[in-house]
C-alpha cells in the first residue's frame, strides 16, 4: 500500500480500496487509524459519558477524554491533508491543483455538514466547520518542510493565544462583533456568529486550533517508516506534554495570586486542576492570569502545547504497536474500522445522540449509554468495513470531490 492511496480527510486506510487490518504490511497506515479510532471513543466519552466529577480511575479518564480527543483528532486531519496533496512528496502540475481542488470540496463540505448538525440542537460542540475552515487555511503550507511546518506550528501556538484573548475580550463588549455578525452572510445563513464565531468566540476557535492541523502536516512530512523518526516523534511529544502542563503548573504556583484569581473568575471549581482539567470552568477575559492555564479547551498556549504533545505520544504509540504487536492484530481491528470511518462515526453519534434524547437521560445512565455507543460503532463499523471500501459519508465525501479531476 502507498502513501497516496490512504489519503482521505476523515479515513486514510478506507480511500485504500481495501479493509484497514488486513495485513501487518500495512501497519503504519493502520496505526493513523487505530489513532483516529480512539480519538473517536475519546469523544464519545465526552459527549455522552460520565461527568469527571464521578471521581475514581472512571473520573479520571472520563476527564483525560475532554478536550485532548478533539485535538488528537485535530493533528490526525493535519496528517490527512498532506496524505491528500502528496506524501513523501507534494503533487505538482495539474495533478496538485486537482489535489487542491479536492481539498476545498472537502472543506466546503465539512462546513456545510458542520452547520447542519449544530442545527440539531444537541448538546455537542461541533467540530466540523472548524476543520473545513482549518483545511482551507492551512492548504498553502502544503509544500513545505517538515522542519518549516514545525517551525510555523511553533510559532501559531506561541502566539495566537495572546491574539485571542484580547479578541475575545473585545468581543464580549459587543459593538464591532454585532456589527461584523450583522453584515455577515453566513451569519444569517447559519443563525450563528458565522465567522467571528468560527475564529473568535466559538468552542473551536480556528485562530487556536490551527497549530494542530500544521503540527500533523509536519509529522505526515517525516519517514515513518524509520523506528527511530517514530521513537523521536513519541519522545518530542512527551516532551511537549510535560512542557505544557508542567509550565502552566508552575506558572500557577509562581505567579502571586494566579490561581485564586482565575478561581474567582471562572464558573468552574478551583484553579487548582486548572493545570491539566476543564473543571476550572469555561475561558474567561476577566483576568490575563487565565493565559496561565493548561485546561484542554482553554485556548492558551500551554494547553496547545500539552495537547499537541499528548496527540504525538498517541499517535506514535500506535504506529509503533501496529507495526510491532502481533497481538494488537487480534484486539484492536474494531478500533481500527472505528478509525477508518470516523466521519461516518462522528456524524453518527451527534444524531444518535438527538434521536435518543441522551441529554435528558439522569447521571447514573450515563455509563451504560456510553459502553452502548461504543459497542454499538465499532460493531457496525467492524461489519461494515468487511464489505465496503469506505463508510457512508466516506463515500459521500469522495464522491463529491470527483469534479476536482475536471481542474487542468
Amino acid at each position: 500500500m502507498t502513501h497516496d492511496v490512504a489519503a482521505s480527510a476523515a479515513a486514510p486506510a478506507a480511500e485504500a480500496g481495501r479493509s484497514p487490518f488486513l495485513k501487518p504490511s500495512t501497519g503504519r497506515l493502520i496505526g493513523l487509524d487505530l489513532a483516529r479510532g480512539l480519538a473517536i471513543l475519546g469523544m464519545y466519552a465526552a459527549h455522552v459519558g460520565p461527568e469527571p466529577s464521578v471521581g475514581g480511575p472512571l473520573g479520571w479518564v472520563m476527564e483525560v477524554a475532554r478536550g485532548r480527543s478533539a485535538a488528537l483528532f485535530a493533528l490526525l486531519a493535519g496528517f490527512s491533508l498532506v496524505l491528500l496533496t502528496g506524501r513523501p512528496q507534494p503533487r505538482t502540475g495539474r495533478a496538485g491543483r486537482q489535489a487542491v481542488g479536492r481539498v476545498l470540496i472537502r472543506s466546503a463540505v465539512l462546513i456545510v455538514l458542520g452547520y447542519a448538525l449544530t442545527a440539531l440542537d444537541t448538546p455537542v460542540d461541533v467540530i466540523l466547520a472548524c476543520y473545513g475552515l482549518l483545511f482551507v487555511l492551512a492548504l498553502p503550507l502544503y509544500r513545505l518542510r517538515a522542519v518549516t511546518l514545525a517551525v510555523i506550528a511553533a510559532s501559531t501556538a506561541l502566539v495566537m493565544p495572546q491574539v485571542l484573548y484580547p479578541l475575545r475580550a473585545a468581543a464580549e463588549g459587543g459593538s464591532w462583533t454585532d456589527t461584523v455578525i450583522a453584515h455577515d452572510p453566513l451569519a444569517r445563513i447559519t443563525g450563528s456568529d458565522g465567522i467571528v464565531g468560527l475564529f473568535i468566540t466559538g468552542e473551536y476557535p480556528v485562530l487556536t486550533w490551527l497549530p494542530f492541523i500544521i503540527a500533523g502536516m509536519a509529522v505526515a512530512r517525516l519517514d515513518l517508516n524509520r523506528p527511530d523518526i517514530r521513537v523521536n516523534v513519541a519522545l518530542s511529544g512527551g516532551a511537549l506534554a510535560v512542557l505544557g502542563y508542567g509550565g502552566s503548573w508552575l506558572a500557577l504556583h509562581l505567579v502571586p495570586g494566579a490561581q485564586a484569581t482565575v478561581s474567582a473568575t471562572t464558573d468552574g471549581g478551583s484553579a487548582g486542576s486548572a493545570w491539566w482539567s476543564d473543571t476550572v470552568g469555561d475561558p474567561t477575559t476577566s483576568t490575563p492570569d487565565w493565559l496561565l492555564v493548561a485546561a484542554p479547551h482553554s485556548q492558551t498556549t500551554w494547553s496547545i502545547l500539552g495537547n499537541t504533545g499528548v496527540a504525538l505520544v498517541v499517535l506514535a504509540a500506535c504506529l509503533i504497536a501496529t507495526d510491532r504487536s502481533t497481538r494488537l492484530w487480534w484486539l484492536a481491528p474494531p478500533v481500527i474500522a472505528l478509525g477508518s470511518m470516523s466521519l461516518t462515526a462522528y456524524v453518527g453519534h451527534i444524531l444518535a445522540i438527538k434521536a435518543l434524547g441522551t441529554d435528558d437521560l439522569p447521571d447514573s445512565a450515563a455509563l451504560p449509554v456510553l459502553l452502548g455507543f461504543v459497542a454499538a460503532a465499532m460493531l457496525l463499523a467492524l461489519i461494515w468495513t468487511r464489505f465496503f471500501r469506505r463508510g457512508p459519508l466516506e463515500y459521500m465525501l469522495h464522491a463529491a470531490t470527483t469534479p476536482a479531476r475536471l481542474i487542468n
